[in-house]
């Protein structure tokens, strides 16, 4: 229910990752070829951002039932989240198979991914990254069952191979989760037929072809991967480490070199991303952008603070069987490889497989936790402390968890529609019926109105065909200009705009003086978009 609540409206906008998968789908669907004329994508060019497209592909069955609208552009993510929710228990379950909690840590883990704000977050918004976790638990479960039934190795690596066309940092997280689970598991791989073994491998291979072709073949297919990666501002991340290194050669301090030497420096910035990911002040108070958290919340909630720490330690110290304890830990150490190497860290969305290694961590904790607590044994107790402290925890999880409900469905769009980059829609609608009695239509495309294009394709719902055959994108650089029909998007210079025209962009993009015929604010009351006519 919470994945699928107001759906549409909360976040209060697409942004301009959702408006680009929608509208591509669409195009997909009517041409069979996307905003740049490429037929039947399976690296998708975006924005020049060039991340894999199966996603776009999930979008056309929703749009087919219910147009071109955000809810439909949510939709596959919002079901996968579910799928996600389902999935974690049959795994929890077969992880733990052996031990005679297994359905009550099943349970719990499932029911804490269910109500994570990580999870939710991403449930609710066409991110594909949510989708290839998603897939990621589906195979591993199948994985975990094809130990035992050689024919479920098969759907295992159909999820695996699938996951790899869903987002960029599978195609890093995945071969090193599986090279290290062959490793933990290579006994049991090696009772199972060879031929089995084999042709599950050579299915992936066979299913990874088309991508594997794309990355070979395609010089632009890595550009996003290139574009987020440390190593890409070389001059500004080595400008000061140039400097220092210099200084050291031309003093003989040998001992500088080596530390000053910049590929000390890129493993510096590497394994400080890495650690990053483990602060528990992003975890659970400040998370990152404001589009990847509720305002004023983490990513989880403050009270499985103490349960994840005291799961961590009972997973490691505690009888469990020596596999279970390697899988979930690999899991957990694994996640944030793919995104150490890149900027901006850490990241919610590059990171997010960590789940549901957390949700497994915070059961633990609060089942032996709780069943410390009402242990009759526990004779030093009395009754009423037991009680008191039930009491008080559930209290405390009840405020934190209507905290959050009331942060992400009340307050976030009140709070985070400008990074929602709300406005297109309220503006589109006001011009749409008027927009014959103007000679040229010029839009922004200025921060925070970059990419503004894709925006009026999508709101438009610009016919495909009609876009293509008037050439279609060229660029989809943030600095690019753009047309269609009469529609220009390029940065707005009024002292050297022409009359007759109507006008879209900041309130920055024209004089104090100007008057606009409609001006549409953010939810927080704030300018977003003024229309001037000159």
């Amino acid at each position: 229910m919470l994945r699928f609540w107001q759906l549409g409206n909360v976040p209060p906008s697409p942004d301009w990752d959702e408006a680009s998968l929608g509208y591509n789908a669409l195009s997909i669907m009517q041409t069979g070829k996307d905003e740049y004329g490429q037929s039947l994508p399976v690296i998708l060019r975006s924005f020049d951002d060039y991340k894999p497209a199966l996603y776009t592909y999930l979008v056309i069955p929703f749009i087919k039932v219910f147009g071109l609208t955000t809810l439909a552009v949510r939709l596959p993510s919002t079901i996968f989240g579910v799928i996600a929710v389902i999935g974690t228990y049959f795994l929890v379950r077969e992880l733990f198979d052996k031990h005679k909690e297994k359905d009550s840590i099943a349970l719990l883990s499932s029911f804490l991914l269910a109500i994570s704000p990580w999870h939710l977050q991403f449930s609710r918004i066409a991110f594909e990254a949510q989708v290839g976790l998603s897939l990621n638990i589906l195979s591993l479960l199948f994985f975990m069952k094809g130990l035992k039934n050689k024919y479920l190795l098969f759907p295992s690596v159909v999820f695996a191979s699938a996951s790899i066309y869903m987002y960029q940092s599978e195609k890093v997280y995945l071969p090193i989760l599986f090279l290290v689970l062959g490793v933990i598991y290579y006994r049991e791989i090696l009772k199972l037929p060879k031929a089995a073994v084999l042709g599950a491998i050579m299915l992936g291979l066979v299913l990874s072809a088309p991508m594997a072709h794309g990355l070979l073949f395609n010089e632009n297919a890595l550009l996003r991967a290139k574009g987020v990666s440390i190593f890409s501002d070389q001059t500004q991340f080595l400008k000061g480490n140039a400097i220092k290194f210099a200084e050291d050669k031309s003093k003989s301090d040998l001992l500088g070199v080596i530390v000053d030497n910049r590929r000390v420096e890129y493993a510096k910035a590497i394994v400080s991303g890495y650690i990053s990911h483990y602060n528990l002040n992003w975890l659970f108070v400040t998370a990152d952008i404001e589009r990847h958290h509720a305002p004023g919340m983490g990513l989880l909630y403050l009270f499985e603070l103490p349960f994840l720490l005291i799961g961590i330690y009972i997973l490691f110290f505690w009888p469990y069987s020596l596999k279970t304890k390697l899988t979930v830990f690999s899991i957990f150490l694994i996640a944030p490889v793919p995104a150490s190497i890149t900027s901006g860290v850490p990241h919610a969305v590059r990171t997010i497989n960590f789940l549901p290694t957390l949700q497994i961590f915070v059961a633990l904790g609060m089942i032996y936790s709780f069943l410390y607590i009402i242990d009759n044994k526990k004779r030093y107790l009395p009754l009423n402390v037991k009680r008191s402290i039930i009491g008080v925890f559930f209290l405390i999880f009840a405020v934190n968890i209507g905290y959050y409900l009331n942060q992400y469905f009340v307050q976030q769009n009140f709070f985070h529609s400008e990074s929602w980059q709300y406005g297109y829609k309220e503006a589109i609608d006001y011009i749409k019926p008027n927009q014959e009695s103007y000679n040229k239509i010029i839009v922004s495309n200025d921060i925070p109105l970059d990419q503004s294009y894709m925006f009026f394709l999508y709101y438009l719902q610009y016919d495909p065909k009609q876009y293509l055959a008037e050439g279609g994108t060229k660029t989809g650089g943030f600095k690019e200009n753009h047309n269609f029909d009469k529609y220009e998007f390029r940065n707005i210079v009024w002292d050297q705009e022409e009359g007759g025209n109507l006008y879209i962009g900041r309130p920055d993009d024209f004089p104090k003086s100007t008057k606009s015929i409609k001006t549409v604010n953010f939810l927080n009351g704030k300018p977003a978009i003024e229309i001037v006519v000159k």
